[in-house]
């Protein structure tokens, strides 16, 4: 699989470091075991917030499952083994925590065919 972070640029957010890594790491995590071959990531400021996107070239999500890939124990694979796709927590731990942080997770159809994941946090200032 291909990584692409050629449009990640500097944003700075105010917040618990690990939590965010975590954020960034199940996102990616996430596109990764759904990919066919790509991920795309980018990071910009976007006039009061940093806006992270996440894009992947697999199948994408459903309109209709959009919300439900948020909550606890999430799975919309049942096909898959367990031990393959993880336990459905990844995804419902990047908006309990964008949510403490004053920030929002957006699920999309992507421009490369797959899901599109956009995270936006409020700059910092300082």
């Amino acid at each position: 699989m291909a990584l692409d972070t050629s449009s990640v640029s500097a944003g700075r957010v105010r917040g618990d470091a690990a939590l965010l890594r975590r954020v960034i790491g199940n996102l990616l995590d996430n596109a990764g075991r759904h990919a066919s071959s790509r991920v795309e990531v980018s990071l910009q400021e976007v006039g009061d917030s940093v806006l992270l996107r996440v894009d992947d070239d697999g199948d994408g999500v459903a309109p209709e499952s959009r919300d439900v890939v948020f909550a606890r124990f999430a799975r919309l694979d049942d096909a898959r083994a367990r031990d393959d796709g993880g336990a459905g927590l990844g995804l419902a731990i990047v908006s309990e925590v964008l949510t403490n942080h004053g920030g929002t997770v957006t699920l999309a159809e992507s421009s490369t065919g797959g899901a599109r994941f956009d995270v936006q946090l409020p700059r910092s200032t300082v």
